[in-house]
Parts: C-alpha cells; sequence; structure tokens
C-alpha cells in the first residue's frame, strides 16, 4: 500500500485543509449534530405526549 507521500518530495497529495477551512468544518459538523440531536429529542417528545394511544391505531 502507498502511504500518502510522493516518493520525489515528500509533499502529502491531495487536498490540504488551512487551518480556516478545518475549523469551519468543525463548526458545521457541531451544528449539524446538534440539529440531529435536537430533532431527536422533539419526535422523543412527541412520542411520549401523544401517549400509548399511537400504538393502538387501526391499520
Amino acid at each position: 500500500m502507498r502511504d500518502t507521500l510522493t516518493d520525489d518530495n515528500k509533499e502529502p497529495q491531495g487536498i490540504v485543509l488551512t487551518e480556516e477551512q478545518k475549523r469551519r468544518r468543525r463548526e458545521r459538523s457541531l451544528a449539524i449534530a446538534w440539529a440531529l440531536g435536537i430533532l431527536v429529542v422533539l419526535f422523543f417528545a412527541v412520542t411520549m405526549v401523544k401517549g400509548p394511544a399511537v400504538l393502538h391505531r387501526p391499520l
């Protein structure tokens, strides 16, 4: 398996992100994680408010 460094000049191949780009990527990832977490809590809360009747409905 070849590593990501070239044999000639030992510089990384591909895209190398700047510190600003890494920071923005992390912020985006955290925002997505928070949004998903809030959605899960919201769906859980709505299910609890509806109560067990949500399981006993006609098909």
